[in-house]
């Protein structure tokens, strides 16, 4: 495949398993991530460490891959701390992460010539959610993928999806009680799991029809039902 997919956070959770798909494509890939200590993939991927909060740098990142055909925004970071106990800090960083670095690099990879976008939202986006500054940015960036699709005019093919919990490291990060009122809510009585997430991606990614544009697909498992 002469096509290139940059995945962010393609290291670990979701995002390796679109590293797995991608290469089952025969996608050239190109991983950026903070940490590959432990990622299997070294010999068929292009890893380049990089810590997304630096947002005013991603101009010369990006500039330094050459072309770009799919962009998939997938790295984010979740703290699930009370708002009244959120340290300025992570709600920089947090917007940074899930916010600021993803619509920089739509606009820069659109220049490198990318066609195809698609962002991992969350369903803490769409609710109410008790991590308010999760919640926030995960709106935002379901906000920005309809604002794009708008201003790039059909140009480019740009597309969310809103996953409830999957079963990732992240998850860890939820406090089980909240985890256990969760799946009271889903028809499965289940979270998702990564690569049940990552094919819906790389369907947007690569075959979806054109006129599937600035939209956000559900996954769920039918929680808004209950």
């Amino acid at each position: 495949m002469d096509q290139t997919v940059l995945i962010t956070g393609g290291n670990k959770g979701i995002g390796l398993e679109l590293t797995k798909l991608f290469l089952e494509l025969r996608y050239r890939i190109i991983v950026v991530a903070r940490d590959f200590s432990d990622f299997a993939y070294h010999d068929n991927v292009e890893c380049i460490k990089y810590d997304l909060i630096d947002v005013k740098n991603i101009p010369k990142l990006v500039d330094s891959m050459g072309k770009i055909d799919i962009l998939i925004n997938n790295a984010g970071v979740m703290y699930s701390l009370p708002y009244d106990h959120y340290p300025q800090e992570k709600v920089e960083s947090m917007l940074k992460l899930n916010l600021e670095a993803p619509i920089k690099l739509i606009e820069e990879c659109v220049k490198a010539g990318a066609r195809r976008i698609v962002n991992n939202a969350s369903i803490a986006g769409q609710i109410g959610h008790p991590d308010v500054w999760y919640g926030v940015t995960k709106a935002g960036l379901i906000n920005a993928t309809k604002s794009f699709a708008k201003i790039f005019e059909g140009s480019v093919v740009i597309n969310a999806v809103a996953p409830s919990p999957v079963e990732t490291d992240m998850l860890e990060v939820i406090p089980l009680e909240r985890r256990e009122a969760f799946l009271k809510t889903v028809v499965s009585n289940r979270f998702a799991t990564a690569d049940e997430v990552a094919k819906v991606i790389v369907w947007l990614a690569t075959e979806s029809p054109e006129y599937i544009n600035g939209i956000t697909i559900d996954i769920n498992n039918g929680s808004y039902m209950r």
